[in-house]
């Protein structure tokens, strides 16, 4: 999500070490089904914009407008699924090696879910983006 989102904000990519950074989101957190990393790397791709850069500086309170409004929107495009959390959306044990190939491998898999909840997450935040930074559409 960072980064192929973040330079519809900004005009550089994030740095590597940013996007090493937020690489265990995946598999709800570390690969323990807990919050959808989709959510995690949207607020990552906001923070990137919006988010102060050193300790003494104040945060943007666009930003925490836009993060709201990002997990609100998350919270109902989940609705389906039952919850935000990766075991809710993708329903596999990370842990279970024949689970996770048949996740990647068998295109019936619930990983159409997790397509899905990426595709509905990037469609809204490219929509927030472009009310708030017309310039960016």
């Amino acid at each position: 999500m960072l980064g192929a989102c973040a330079e519809l904000f900004r005009d550089e990519p994030p740095s590597a070490e940013l996007m090493a950074a937020v690489a265990p989101f995946g598999g709800g957190m570390g690969s323990s089904g807990r919050i959808c990393g989709t959510l995690s790397g949207a607020l990552a791709v906001i923070g990137f914009t919006l988010g102060k850069t050193e300790p003494k500086d104040r945060d943007h309170k666009l930003m925490w407008k836009l993060s709201h409004k990002m997990v609100t929107s998350f919270d109902e495009i989940c609705t389906p699924y039952g919850g935000t959390n990766c075991t809710d959306i993708a329903r596999i044990n990370w842990k279970n090696h024949v689970s996770v190939l048949n996740f990647y491998k068998n295109p019936e898999s619930t990983r159409k879910n997790c397509v899905q909840v990426i595709r509905e997450t990037s469609n809204f935040l490219y929509d927030l983006i472009t009310e708030h930074f017309p310039e960016k559409n």
